[in-house]
């Protein structure tokens, strides 16, 4: 990968969704380990878009409007998986921005991590909590992690207060000189990583011993610099407090985790799902069919496991036919979708015409939101096991 030029994104083809922008990620080799994989796919890259703007989503290129901006897809995903993030780590995002890469990072650090971001320009952090607080609010992705929910801060990050704590991971999201390298590095652990955008070369430095260093260049790559402080004659500089790094976790808030995590293992297959797709007609989207046809029946799988939770009895306490004639109709629905594969290319063709973009397959049932609603709890321990979210 060292010998890789990106400088604006381009680096692989446009998606038509964000499902699609990934497998082009991943063929490429940007994205390489499954964790990042799974996190580039629990979020809509559109979502963090204006809405004018989101038919540019699944281009692998960098978005700018006004102080909002988003790096390339190529970029986030070599950051991703040089950061060789682990659940229950410490993360500091300095020019945080849209929180994009905050959230998809809070998703593998879990409830026990710390996701701390710094960000220079105050509308571009209330864009970030809004965006936040709609992943929260209406995303199933939220339901098949344990989240880390990112705290942004407004400031310099060149003016971070010299009492705050070392990070075990850290990314700066713009141009870093020379003479600023020592500054990044101190905010380090032992141990620790740091990515950075270093003289137009992404580079990885690992931080090896109290004064040692391994440093690796990942690629080439073209970011606005650091905006340097501003300080008025004989001012003193004004330091950025970060939060703080470690809070003592409330026992309600504990058991909260404790009961979810739980409940997830009767609950959650192999892993957090695809997003869905949408059927389209044309040669490109029935080699695409063919290629995803495990999501299909990852799909199916999801459904088998939801029969897991009991369901009603009748009056001589046996279970309802609802099950039978589910599996009737799911069976008919996978004959249905093999034929799509398998079929003649001109029959699947007209047959995409007439449904007009209709779904390859359903989107996968929360089954963790159902399996607590369907808990004899009193409907406030309800809401809150699913942290209020009214979806």
């Amino acid at each position: 990968m060292a010998n890789k030029t990106v400088k604006m994104g381009g680096a692989v083809s446009a998606g038509e969704d964000n499902d699609e922008l990934i497998d082009n990620l991943k063929e490429a080799q940007y994205i390489r380990s499954d964790l990042v994989e799974q996190a580039f796919r629990a979020i809509d890259r559109a979502d963090y878009y204006l809405e004018e703007f989101r038919d540019s989503a699944y281009k692998d290129l960098a978005w700018r409007h006004g102080n909002i901006h988003l790096s390339a897809p190529c970029i986030y995903s070599e950051v991703m998986e040089a950061l060789d993030l682990q659940p229950g780590l410490s993360f500091l995002n300095l020019g945080s921005g849209t929180g994009y890469l905050s959230t998809m990072v809070g998703l593998i650090l879990g409830p026990f991590g710390v996701n701390h971001g710094v960000e220079l320009h105050q509308d571009v952090i209330e864009y970030a909590y809004q965006k936040l607080e709609f992943f929260i609010k209406t995303s199933d992705s939220f339901d098949r992690f344990e989240f880390c929910e990112p705290c942004f801060v407004i400031g310099n990050c060149l003016e971070i207060a010299p009492e705050s704590g070392q990070y075990d991971r850290v990314y700066c999201g713009a141009g870093v000189q020379r003479e600023q390298e020592d500054y990044m590095k101190n905010l380090l652990k032992v141990g620790g990583i740091l990515v950075l955008p270093l003289e137009e070369k992404l580079t990885k430095i690992t931080r090896t011993g109290y004064n040692s260093w391994e440093t690796k260049k990942i690629i080439a790559v073209s970011f606005a610099p650091l905006v340097l402080p501003k300080h008025r004659d004989n001012s003193k500089p004004k330091a950025v407090p970060l939060p703080t790094m470690f809070e003592v976790r409330t026992l309600q808030d504990l058991a909260r985790i404790s009961i979810r995590l739980t409940l997830k293992k009767t609950v959650a297959g192999p892993g957090p799902l695809p997003r869905r797709r949408l059927a389209h007609s044309g040669e490109r989207f029935r080699r695409r069919r063919v290629q995803h046809r495990g999501s299909t029946l990852l799909s199916n799988r999801y459904v088998f496991m939801s029969r897991l939770i009991p369901g009603p009895m009748d009056n001589n306490n046996n279970r309802s036919g609802t099950d039978t004639e589910e599996e009737q109709e799911d069976e008919e629905v996978e004959e249905e979708g093999n034929c799509r594969v398998l079929g003649d290319p001109e029959e699947q063709e007209e047959e995409e015409r007439r449904e007009g973009g209709a779904l390859l397959h359903e989107a996968p049932v929360n089954l963790l939101r159902e399996r607590i609603l369907g808990l004899p709890l009193p409907e406030l321990l309800k809401m809150y096991l699913l942290h209020y979210r009214e979806k």
